[in-house]
């Protein structure tokens, strides 16, 4: 008589936090070495790619920083770093002297038209393991997500977001 089989362990549970986590850190990793060539990362990519949707006139340092849900530090680094480059311009604001609007240049333009190639592209790949009648409501669902995301962290009060 042979020993019976033990059963098999539980199946981890999903938690968010690390499937969100572990998505974006792969999204992200596979962008940065597909565009890495182009000069831009994907922190930059996504800052050209607001500015290409905003107002022709330019978006102010602060929407950046509120769009791209980073601290205002890191967007001007990288804004200084970008300006450097040749792919943005910083002009002051026309009626707040304490603030500057943001403005693609012409490098700008040609580096982000060959980042969303690229983006388009791995967008594709990844969202290709879901039946294609399926994309489009996984995607809305992941923007409820990150809707209760941002209003949990709205509601966690000013101590919880030191």
């Amino acid at each position: 008589m042979s020993a019976p089989i033990p059963p098999a362990p539980p199946a981890a549970p999903k938690r968010l936090p690390v499937l969100l986590r572990r998505a974006w850190y792969g999204l992200n990793q596979s962008f940065r070495q597909r565009i890495a060539h182009l000069g831009v990362t994907p922190d930059q990519f996504s800052i050209l790619r607001w500015l290409s949707e905003g107002d022709p006139q330019g978006l102010t340092q602060r929407a950046l920083t509120d769009l791209m849900a980073s601290d205002p530090n890191t967007i001007t680094s990288t804004l200084s770093r970008m300006e450097k480059a040749g792919l943005l311009a910083r002009h002051a604001h026309e009626q707040d002297r304490r603030a500057h609007r943001v403005k693609l240049q012409p490098a700008g333009w040609r580096a982000f038209e060959k980042a969303r190639a690229v983006a388009m592209e791995l967008q594709d790949q990844v969202l290709a393991t879901l039946p294609a009648s399926r994309r489009a409501k996984f995607l809305e669902e992941l923007e409820a997500i990150a809707e209760a995301c941002g209003t949990a962290l709205e509601n966690a009060g000013p101590k919880a977001r030191r």
